[in-house]
């Protein structure tokens, strides 16, 4: 005897829709951003170097690596926060704390090894990044009041511990300026410092469950919570990442600059923003990739050297970097709404 038909209760819940394996909407659309990325930076190399030849001289692309690496690794810090629907406004205070820190200590510890001052840079960026989070975690305040707050606390700080006074080169170890001008295989040692950086956090988030829970926060809080993420310790740990990326930074700006004062890092936090947003990282959260930020992070750092060379006043700077942000943000929202209108035709055809 044939087993009876079973019919399912109304308001059952539908199986989900199976995936033909292939990139989903948000995939496709992250790469075609990439893509269009790199486009943009071509054209803008080609057409700075039709104006003056000398822009893709050694010394301009070395220029331009240097100064995208140190918001290459903000944004990397940066990235991760903004993946779970925060916000960090506090890195360029953070990397000058931590610059001034670690200048600090070479400066006055005789014969100390350079990694102690290293090491005493990202503690500083570290323990920045903690006081966020827990202001984040248990304030009950959103991120972007509190590092708005923060951001002008650890800028004091830095004043108050600068007392007007700067650290100078000669002060520092000859070992460790030379970090700034190191190269390895004839790439700069900081750039391998940046890409290593948006290599292994590029793994961790795509590879590791950790790292994927972070997606899942910033895609729907509630709901990774009944599924059983601890959402208050990751959002912790990513708001530390981020002060341990900026105390990052703030060792290669003194490194490469060499003269650290209570204003080094100003206005930095705006460029790392505007980098992940133009890379492809949503500011509602749950989106974005760190190779995309880093991608976002080389072509601002390349507009802001390329357009003097195509005399073209700082107002004018500033503006195409805001219309990158609008434009970001509206292609964020068409994929927002392309992704919701599948869904609609996918659970249609279910029915």
């Amino acid at each position: 005897m044939s087993a009876p038909t079973r019919v399912a209760p109304a308001g059952a819940a539908k199986p989900p829709v199976k995936s033909d394996g292939g990139p989903s909407l948000i995939e496709k659309v992250l790469q075609v951003r990439s893509l269009g990325i790199l486009a943009a930076l071509i054209v803008l190399v080609v057409v700075t170097t039709m104006q003056n030849g000398n822009f893709l001289s050694s010394q301009s692309i070395r220029d331009i690596l240097l100064a995208a690496s140190i918001v290459g690794v903000l944004v990397v810090g940066q990235t991760v926060v903004m993946i779970t629907k925060n916000i960090d406004l506090s890195v360029g205070s953070v990397l000058g704390l931590s610059a001034f820190a670690a200048g600090s200590v070479m400066s006055g510890a005789d014969g100390a090894p350079i990694v102690v001052g290293i090491l005493a840079g990202i503690a500083v960026g570290a323990v920045c990044g903690l006081a966020n989070a827990l202001l984040v975690r248990f304030g009950g305040v959103p991120a972007l009041v509190v590092t708005l707050g923060t951001m002008y606390i650890f800028r004091g700080i830095a004043y108050l511990w600068a007392g007007g006074e700067q650290i100078t080169a000669d002060e520092m170890p000859p070992d460790f300026l030379k970090l700034g001008t190191a190269t390895l295989l004839g790439v700069p040692v900081l750039v391998i410092v940046a890409v290593v950086a948006v290599v292994l956090a590029g793994v961790y988030l795509r590879r590791y469950r950790s790292g994927r829970d972070l997606y899942a926060i910033g895609s729907n809080g509630h709901a990774a919570e009944l599924a059983g993420i601890a959402v208050g310790k990751r959002v912790l740990l990513a708001f530390v990442f981020s002060g341990a990326m900026a105390g990052v930074a703030g060792v290669m700006f003194a490194a490469r600059f060499g003269t650290v004062d209570a204003a080094a890092g100003s206005g930095y936090e705006l460029n790392v923003i505007a980098a992940a947003v133009v890379g492809g990282v949503a500011v509602v959260g749950g989106v974005g990739t760190v190779w995309g930020a880093a991608l976002g992070a080389l072509l601002l750092t390349t507009i802001n050297s390329s357009l003097p060379v195509l005399q073209i006043n700082q107002f004018w700077q500033q503006a195409i970097v805001g219309a990158l942000i609008l434009i970001a943000i509206a292609a964020d929202r068409l994929l927002a709404v392309r992704a919701a209108q599948q869904l609609r035709k996918r659970s249609a055809h279910v029915d």
